[in-house]
């Protein structure tokens, strides 16, 4: 991005900014509070109109946002995960932020369509409906009919959006700059990493090439399941910026009413949905972050056995083994009221200071949670739950783990959507035999099974290959090849000792030997000095010196 346009789009956001009443945010930071006269003496703040200066912070906010575009309004949507890093109305505010963004002509979308698949849509499709079934701020979505009759629907990216995109990352980067070098708050929060990974994700997000594996994937995943069904892709007709999949009918998630008049039994539905996201995280480690009411329906036949059915599929986690341990260990020991050990879990794990005092963390976590866990089962929200126990941990300086930002969003909708279908979920119930399994799976009898069964191939594959591989080492050793570079004056002190050591042991054992000799040559039914020949004479007094260089010499 150059300059120039950089200026104007810093303009354009400034006077956006101004319109909500938001500039102060500006002078805010450290380093221009030397110039918030400016701000008091602009002819645009002498008259604040009522209706914005009544409007909570929290709301101006998020309309800036939307006026600012949807590459904003997409930064919002993400920004509102971030509980642990946000106060609680300005997160609610974010979540609440749409992608009021209006469709492009159905025209330009056939065009996209048939310069990446280089075929006609007549070639391709049967029929092609150029009027859009949804509009988003990275791509829309048509509806389509295969020659073979399957009806698919169509994701096509919007068209010049990347340009835009990657115009405002570059002033995200210059802010989150700005906010980091001037703010001690923003060293903590680390926002030059908030912007990369979102970045990350909305790039990821513009490849529907890799939307689509990931949609093959996780339908993979839960090939036959009771639980959840993910819609197949029609490879040959995807790109990187186009990806046609099967069409899929049922209730929206968020439609409870239209549930309820179909039949469904939502309890079943409820903790079906807990399954779904433990199976997800702890047994494939391959998870749907972005499982909001939007994006996921419900099977009208059979209501009282209802799968699940997931769409969007954009925006996917995964979790490192010890990341997965540690958060197994601590909703574990969450659930059990081991505060003790939630506070070990995290200083072991890296996320707070190893010099943390352990016991100082466990009364704050305590503190925390033993009021909420006095509450009705019903009213607990383990997912708020968790964002509190963050938000504690952040006085202790723990730091922003991004690996687990996807990860809490997704405990809260699944959560949320699990309490609007049945208010009486108990999370903790459906939860413990995945995490008690895991458990077992990674530190019992289980683990050293599978650990054997895993590595098995591994080991005989290597088997024949050992004789040579000992022969070698061997070989290297012997022509001292193997190359111990670097020792320090103090590894060549302790050498030298040993070295020392073992002649003194060897002198004494020497003696030893030849004075056990020379006994053992005397005559054994008389007094040993009296019987002793000269030979043994000789050998106990050569015995006696050595024994004695042995023992005293330095």
């Amino acid at each position: 991005m150059n300059s120039i346009s950089q200026l104007i789009r810093l303009f354009e956001i400034n006077r956006i900014l101004i319109r909500h009443n938001l500039d102060e945010l500006l002078y805010a930071i450290p380093a221009f509070r030397p110039l918030s006269f400016i701000y008091h003496l602009s002819p645009w703040n002498w008259n604040k109109q009522k209706q914005d200066r009544r409007a909570p912070k929290a709301v101006r906010i998020r309309r800036a946002l939307e006026d600012l575009g949807p590459v904003f309004v997409k930064f919002g949507q993400i920004l509102s995960t971030r509980r642990d890093m946000l106060p609680d109305d300005l997160a609610n505010e974010l979540a609440n932020l749409q992608d009021n963004v209006p469709p492009f002509s159905g025209k330009e979308a056939r065009a996209i369509i048939e310069e990446s698949l280089q075929k006609s849509t007549s070639e391709l499709f049967q029929l092609f409906d150029e009027t859009p079934l949804a509009s988003a701020s990275i791509a829309q979505v048509h509806l389509a009919t295969l020659h073979d009759g399957q009806e698919a629907v169509i994701k096509v990216v919007r068209p010049g959006i990347e340009k835009t995109i990657r115009h405002d990352i570059d002033l995200m980067y210059l802010i989150a700059k700005m906010v980091h070098r001037f703010s001690d708050t923003g060293k903590r929060l680390r926002p030059v990493e908030v912007v990369q990974d979102y970045e990350k994700v909305i790039f990821d997000e513009l490849d529907l090439g890799r939307e689509a594996a990931n949609a093959s994937q996780l339908r993979r995943n839960f090939e036959n399941s009771k639980d959840l069904y993910v819609p197949e892709v029609y490879w040959d007709f995807c790109s990187t910026n186009v990806m046609t999949m099967e069409r899929i009918h049922g209730i929206p998630m968020g439609d409870t009413q239209a549930l309820i008049d179909n039949g469904t039994d939502m309890k079943k539905l409820a903790e079906r949905g807990v399954d779904i996201f433990f199976t997800q995280v702890f047994k494939h480690n391959f998870f749907h972050a972005d499982m909001h009411p939007g994006n996921i329906f419900v099977e009208q036949h059979n209501p009282q056995d209802a799968r699940y059915i997931a769409v969007d599929f954009g925006i996917m986690g995964t979790l490192e083994a010890k990341d997965q341990r540690y958060l197994a260990e601590n909703l574990h020991a969450f659930f059990n009221r081991d505060y003790k050990r939630v506070a070990e879990a995290h200083i072991e794990s890296g996320w707070v200071p190893a010099e943390t005092r352990a016991s100082e963390f466990e009364a704050a976590i305590r503190t925390v949670c033993e009021p909420i866990f006095q509450l009705p089962i019903k009213d607990i929200s383990y997912g708020k739950l968790l964002l509190r126990l963050f938000q504690t941990a952040r006085r202790f300086n723990m730091e922003v783990q991004p690996q687990l930002i996807l990860l809490q969003k997704t405990l809260l909708n699944i959560e949320g959507m699990g309490r609007e279908l049945y208010p009486d979920l108990d999370l903790w119930v459906t939860a413990k035999p995945f995490l008690q399994r895991w458990m077992d799976e990674q530190a019992g009898l289980r683990s050293l099974f599978i650990g054997a069964r895993n590595n098995l191939p591994k080991f005989m594959e290597q088997l024949p290959h050992m004789p040579v591989m000992i022969n070698e080492v061997i070989k290297q050793v012997h022509e001292n090849q193997l190359n111990i570079g670097g020792e320090s004056q103090q590894l060549e002190q302790i050498r030298k000792e040993i070295k020392r050591a073992n002649r003194k042991m060897t002198l004494s054992i020497s003696g030893a030997a030849l004075l056990i000799t020379a006994v053992l040559s005397s005559t054994p039914l008389l007094p040993v000095v009296t019987t002793l020949s000269p030979l043994s004479w000789g050998i106990a007094l050569s015995g006696l010196v050595l024994l004695f260089l042995g023992l005293f010499r330095k």
